[in-house]
């Protein structure tokens, strides 16, 4: 597996991670199998993916047992991150998914508590704050991040899902080693500003849902396969006149694929993969046969021709939530 390293922190990852939260949360219930999730993550390891992405709000909080269940005896052998700072309302779950950041300094400090004893570790190689809370000042939150480095809780520490403003703020108390956020084809936001921002300051960016939350795979065809309880089937850009309309940008990727022989999968992959030597995206991989597909993006060498006709595939039609 090629490697990565993220930026001015040292942080040296797999090309791509896996990201765990479809095995504990927000995806139809159907498809949650922890004997199958602990395959893959062993299976993700053997084949040299370094880093796993969890967090405290899958499950919420079973999520961090499994992964760490599934490392034991393991663990130095990977980049273990996880994430604090989104509350659950499990009052409406699974029929609405509802969460409310909390980025108070004491929850900080006891969330990481929390994990460090769900994973079954003394320390994360990565901790991320998973939303900016609006009601706590960033120089708050990240000041008690930054004391759970110097604690030796955690060895490098994240942002995700924030914006420049953010970015430059907490710089200023601590480096920022990663943002996570998100990046596909059918998300280009972060092309305009926050990408060019972290590849000028050394920050490396993490990619959650560069498969388009499963959709640029072309295996969502029509919302009907959506069940009530995936949080997809609430999410505008799956509704059925959009995503009937999101289907020329599959479309598009399947045209480029076969020109490849290769899946669509891999051809988003990889496209999320050449915005930038720092980028590592964290495909969610909740079978077997998904994590090897992935992993074969890392190899697949897109042309000049090839970005640009990915490039100028439509916009998605719907917002992201």
């Amino acid at each position: 597996m090629k490697t990565r390293l993220t930026g001015d922190s040292g942080l040296e990852l797999s090309a791509i991670g896996l990201g765990c939260m479809g095995m504990s949360w927000v995806y139809a219930e159907s498809e949650r199998d922890d004997a199958e999730s602990d395959r893959v993550i062993k299976r993700a390891v053997d084949l040299g993916v370094t880093f796993i992405d969890t967090a405290d709000l899958y499950g919420p909080f079973t999520n961090e047992e499994l992964v760490g269940r599934a490392l034991a005896g393991r663990r130095d052998e990977v980049v273990l991150a996880t994430k604090c700072g989104l509350v659950p309302d499990m009052s409406l779950y699974p029929t609405k998914v509802k969460v409310t950041p909390n980025g108070r300094p004491e929850h900080i400090r006891a969330s990481i508590d929390g994990s460090l004893r769900r994973l079954g570790t003394d320390h994360v190689d990565l901790y991320q704050l998973h939303r900016i809370d609006p009601e706590v000042p960033i120089e708050e939150s990240w000041g008690a991040m930054a004391e759970l480095v110097a604690a030796g809780k955690a060895r490098h520490i994240g942002l995700s899902e924030a914006k420049v403003e953010h970015l430059e703020r907490a710089s200023a108390i601590h480096p920022v080693a990663t943002l996570q956020s998100e990046l596909s084809l059918w998300s280009r936001d972060p092309l305009a500003d926050v990408l060019p921002w972290c590849q000028a300051n050394g920050v490396g960016f993490l990619p959650f849902s560069p498969l388009g939350r499963g959709f640029l795979t072309g295996t969502i065809r029509s919302a009907d396969q959506l069940p009530p309880s995936d949080f997809r089937a609430q999410q505008p850009r799956f509704a059925p006149t959009a995503l009937e309309r999101n289907l020329r940008i599959v479309d598009g990727v399947e045209k480029v694929a076969q020109r490849h022989d290769a899946t669509p999968a891999q051809v988003a992959l990889a496209w999320v993969l050449a915005q930038g030597p720092h980028v590592v995206p964290i495909p969610g991989s909740t079978r077997l046969a998904h994590l090897e597909d992935n992993v074969k993006s890392v190899d697949l060498e897109l042309g000049e021709a090839d970005l640009v006709e990915l490039d100028g595939l439509p916009a998605p039609v719907g917002t992201r939530f």
